[in-house]
Parts: structure tokens; sequence; C-alpha cells
């Protein structure tokens, strides 16, 4: 048990480079429990979808490390102006995209601007709307002119993948074929069955992937992954739950990883619909939320009580004992509801992302709610109607996971200022807008800690989300699996390192 409770991996392996090339190993069989929404990398939101093309299919400009490092990715250097309002990137050598084609310096200027462009609807958008222009002097040089200086601009790019330039303005056949520079290229997808990526022979990094492929076998029920697992049908049960964790520790032939995720759990509120609109029904509903009771049922203890950011950002977050509706206190919460104006009981719709562990919390929400006159019914519909409901606020309330990244200003910014790109909440709040603003702008560690410490403040406990847990995630695996390192952000980019044993 000691295992499933250790904070996350901070030891790393090193990119291998120079390396010959090797033979590959037989594909990896990797079962996940639903089938992803699309594989734009621009477009989509669901884990479904990103764990199949992070790392794999895609990559950024910049990418991080298992410590959660800014490091290369496609970009061997950048340089940064005095008035940290210029980048300059340098292209690495010999990448190619898997349709042929070496990527240039418009392909990254076209993926850019594709993210920027509001036709595609992206929900990157924020994280690039510092940018005012981007130059291409030459085939290996991206220039990029800032309005004012951006302090996550380095930490966003790993999360904006470099996409063939002739998709501009093209956003359906992505969805479908996703076409990217990673160490795995799309093969097929087989809907609700298996997504099938073979080996990338002309990947730049030399003598990887070991592997001759990766089939992500879709098999949605929990105790059918777990026996495939043992059996051997299966390799690894990537990004799971404590529960199915428990059950795997003993099995034989079964190792697992873990790492305190930067993904957390939440309920939104439509602040447009009532009573959600009164910020005391907000702060009501905080009181009311039991964290630990909901961390001990839903994740069975293998978590910590969530505030506005991961306790794994350790300079950053702030903890929830410094949050005073994170004390449970249901009659504080009703003399709140008594405050508003409102009259109990409250009936209300719950949108449910289609997971286990956020059906569970749904479920401990919806007790916990019941003691201080809310009814939540409860609606849990197919992933992609959930995702196609949440990007179109129709909900009064929804509880999902989400992910989260190493930069503040990536989750804050996008979600919760006025018309960010993610903020399904339709929350506006000049005071909160004035300090992500200036958070993007500061870049001095301690001034960007002041102002994201005013931020939680501000949205913790009359926000339009009531922020839950952060859990422990868990990697399965076969004994035979090696090279293998989990990453708190859920990608599977070092797959690209693994090989099979005997």
């Amino acid at each position: 048990m000691d295992s499933l409770r250790k904070s996350f991996i901070a030891s790393s392996t090193a990119l291998a480079f120079g390396l010959s090339v090797a033979a590959h190993a037989a594909p990896l069989e990797v079962a996940v429990d639903s089938s992803p929404s699309g594989l734009d990398p621009h477009i989509v939101t669901a884990f479904s979808s990103f764990q199949i093309i992070d790392g794999t299919i895609y990559e950024g400009l910049t990418a991080l490390d298992p410590d959660l490092n800014i490091v290369p990715g496609l970009a061997s250097a950048w340089e940064i102006s005095e008035d940290k309002k210029t980048y300059t990137f340098t292209l690495r050598e010999g990448v190619t995209f898997h349709s042929g084609g070496a990527m240039t310096s418009a392909d990254v200027a076209a993926s850019l601007k594709r993210v920027m462009d509001e036709a595609t609807g992206s929900p990157l958008a924020s994280r690039l709307a510092a940018i005012d222009t981007i130059e291409t002097p030459d085939d290996k040089t991206v220039v990029v002119k800032l309005t004012a200086p951006s302090a996550p601009l380095l930490s966003s790019l790993t999360t904006i993948a470099i996409v063939p330039a002739k998709y501009a303005g093209d956003t359906e056949t992505l969805q479908r074929a996703p076409d990217g520079t990673g160490a795995f290229k799309f093969v097929e997808w087989q809907p609700n069955v298996a997504i099938r990526l073979e080996a990338n022979d002309g990947y730049w990094q030399d003598g990887l992937p070991k592997l001759e492929g990766v089939n992500f076998n879709i098999v949605p029920e929990a105790a059918t992954r777990q026996v495939g697992l043992t059996s051997g049908q299966y390799h690894m049960l990537p990004n799971t739950d404590a529960v199915t964790a428990l059950q795997m520790q003993s099995q034989p032939n079964i190792k697992l990883q873990d790492t305190l995720e930067l993904a957390y759990s939440l309920t939104g509120l439509n602040v447009t619909r009532p009573p959600l609109d009164n910020a005391k029904v907000r702060e009501a509903l905080n009181y009311a939320i039991n964290r630990n009771d909901l961390v001990q049922a839903a994740l069975f203890g293998a978590g910590v009580p969530g505030g506005p950011l991961s306790p794994a950002l350790k300079g950053f977050a702030t903890p929830t004992d410094e949050l005073a509706c994170f004390t449970p206190d249901p009659e504080k919460a009703k003399a709140l509801l008594a405050e508003a104006g409102v009259t109990t009981p409250i009936e209300l719709e719950l949108l449910v992302l289609p997971r286990d562990d956020t059906k569970a919390m749904a479920q401990v929400i919806q007790q916990q709610l019941a003691a201080i006159g809310v009814n939540l019914t409860l609606d849990i519909p197919e992933i992609g109607q959930f995702v196609q409901d949440w990007r179109n606020s129709e909900f009064d309330m929804f509880v999902s996971l989400n992910s989260g990244t190493i930069e503040p200003d990536d989750y804050f910014y996008r979600t919760f200022r006025t018309g960010g790109s993610t903020n399904v909440f339709k929350y506006s709040n000049p005071e909160l807008d004035a300090l992500l603003d200036a958070g993007r702008e500061e870049t001095a560690v301690e001034g960007r800690r002041d102002i994201y410490k005013k931020v939680q403040a501000t949205l913790a406990c009359d926000g339009p989300v009531l922020f839950l847990a952060y859990g422990q995630l868990y990697t399965a695996m076969r004994e035979a699996v090696e090279g293998y390192q989990i990453y708190p952000n859920r990608s599977l980019g070092s797959l690209k390192s693994v090989t099979l044993g005997n």
C-alpha cells in the first residue's frame, strides 16, 4: 500500500540521442476505457483523445520532462529579447511529418495561427493571446513577437502541436486522420474497437521509437481491462484510478507506477442560471462539500482535497486549510442560502463526465448537497454528448476531471477570464481579469506567486467552480514493459522509449 501513496516520481530518464536505429519490438497493446472524441490536437479536450495523441503522434516547440521541467521539443533552442517581448526559435533539423515533407517555419507559424483563429474554436486559443505577430525569416527560424511580456509562453507552447500548414482552415481532416511529427504515426481507427499507431521510422530522435507500434484497444468494462492485463492480452492500463490499482497490485507479473497528478476534479457552475448567479449561493455550495469524505469515498483515499491549484505546484498552490469555505459547515451553508433569499429545496441538474471516478464523485456530491436542500438530478451522457453540452454551456452544474499544467496561467486565464476560450461558466469578474492580465506580464517569480495567491483567494469560495480533489494517478503494466515513465499531466510521450522484454 505504501507504493500507492508515494508522491509523484521525481526521477527522469534522459532522452536517447545518437543511438543506432534498433529493431522494433512488437506493438504495445494498451487498453483504454473510452473512444476519443476526435484526434485534432488543436480542438479536442477529452482525456480519451489527449492520451492517444500527446507526445506520441504530436509534439510542440517545447516539451516537458517527467520532472515537469521545460525542455527543447521541435525547437532545439530559443532566445528571448531583453524586453521579453520577442522569442526567436531555432527549429530542429531532420524533422518530417508523417504525411511526408520536412517541417519548416511555415508549418509552425500556420499551427500557431490555426489555434489563434476564432474559426478553429480552439480551447487553447487563450494561451496564445499575447502573440502580436509571427515571422519566418527562413525555414528554420520562427520569431514570435508579443504585445506584452508573457511569462507562461514557453509552458503554453508545450501544449500546441505542430501540424502541416496545409491544415489551416481545415477543422475536419485531423479529427479522423492525425498528421504529426511524433514517434508514432496514425494507421487506422476502428470506431469503438481500437486505434492503431505504427513506428515512425523517420523520427528525428535516433534509435526511437523502440516499439513496432501502439494499439489502443477501447475496452469500456473495467473488469475486462483488468482480466486482459493479467492474462497478457494487454500490456498496459495507462492513467487509471486507485480502484484499479488496488485490485491489480497483488497480481503476478503486474507492476504499478504512480504520481500525484496535475489534473483536477471540479464541479462547474453556470452562473447565468439562477440561483447559481448569486455569489452567496456558490459560497454555500462550497461549505456543503466535505472534500475529505469525497476523497475517501470516490477515490478510495488515493488523493488530496483540491484547491484551485494542485499541491504538485509547490511554489504556487495555496493550501486548502487557508481557504475558509473548504472547512465543511452545512449550517453555514444553510445560513448563506437564507441570506441569498433563495428557498429550498433547489432543483438542479448535474452533468457528469462518464468516468467511474467522476460518477462516484457525483453521487457523493448529490448526497452532500441534499443535506442543505439542494437536490441534484444526475445526467450521465456518452463522452461526445458531454463535451458538446460542456462547450455550449448546456448545464446547470457539471462534474468532470480536467487536465492541469505546470503553469497557473495556462489554466486560469482561459478558464476564468471574461471571454476565455474554456470559460463555459459564463463567469466575469473585472478584478480577477486584472489579476490574470498582471500574472501574464509579471516575469519575477515572487511577483507571480503573490498575484496567483490573490487569484486563488478570489476563485476559491464564490467563483464558478467547486474545486474538489487531486487524485493519485496510476499506470498498471506487465513486468515485460520496460522504459515507461508516468507523467503527472497524463502524457504518454515516454512510450517512445518503451521496450517489451520476455
